[in-house]
């Protein structure tokens, strides 16, 4: 069941799209292909997304009475999971709308390896086409004239990766002042524990990106990329704010309502 919803929600739409705009697209360049689906994904994504950027921040202006309510009920864990979920209520911040676009991007993800490895390959074209979508007969996959989408390519990987390393920097809360006191303290350390997760995805995601296929890799930086601006975006519209402002009684709404 799960098998045939992905196919036919995902797979056969994202192949058939791929090879349409293979056919329409100049010069036949793969790699402009996978720029418009991922153009075309961010935009669908893009209100889940602003939903999910929202949430980081909150979570992360929250994180020092979190660690407040963590200390107070040490050795009443049931009381402290209540207080934790009524400090979420009253500052309507939901931890779940946060990993949403992730998780969302796994099946994509593994949709597009698909289409990579079906269509570049050139031997299962006609048989997942729409009636509507002309055959090809052969995708080449070499973009810009040296880039093989079909193969592990190392610079994209590494672009990937800094392109990782940058999206999740954006959200990073600065280190406050001394003088911002014990507020100040609780708000250095959730930025110093940030850091420290700064490194791990970027890396990851350049060891990962060395075997799989270069238009995979594409994909993702163009997608990190995208939603990196989209974050610079929401921040410039909405400022993070001290996190002892919200410790204050600010209410957070995925942003900072100010009194």
């Amino acid at each position: 069941m799960f098998k045939a919803l992905f196919y036919a929600g995902l797979y056969q739409p994202i192949f058939n799209g791929f090879v349409a705009l293979y056919n329409i697209v100049p010069g036949h360049d793969v790699g402009i292909v996978i720029l418009i689906i991922t153009v075309i994904v961010r935009l669908v994504l893009y209100p889940l997304t602003s939903s999910s950027i929202k949430a980081q921040r909150s979570l992360q202006e929250l994180q020092p009475k979190l660690e407040e309510i963590k200390k107070k009920y040490a050795d009443d864990k049931q009381q402290q999971t209540a207080a934790i979920m009524e400090m979420y209520k009253t500052h309507r911040v939901n931890p779940v709308t946060s990993c949403l676009p992730m998780l969302i991007q796994f099946p994509i993800l593994i949709a597009l390896y698909l289409v990579l490895r079906d269509g570049l390959g050139s031997a299962n074209i006609a048989q997942n086409l729409y009636p509507l979508v002309a055959n090809p007969g052969t995708i080449n996959s070499v973009s810009l004239g040296w880039i093989d989408m079909g193969k592990p390519n190392a610079v994209l990987a590494v672009l990937a990766g800094i392109a990782q390393f940058w999206q999740a920097k954006s959200l990073i809360r600065k280190a406050p002042p001394p003088e911002a006191g014990k507020g100040g303290r609780d708000e250095g350390m959730a930025a110093m524990m940030n850091k420290q997760m700064l490194y791990v995805f970027p890396v990851l995601t350049v060891v990962i990106g060395f075997s799989l296929q270069a238009g995979l890799t594409w994909y993702w930086f163009l997608s990190t990329v995208l939603m990196a601006l989209q974050q610079m975006i929401l921040q410039r519209q909405v400022p993070m704010a001290p996190a002892t402002a919200i410790a204050a009684g600010g209410v957070v709404e995925g942003e900072i309502v100010k009194k």
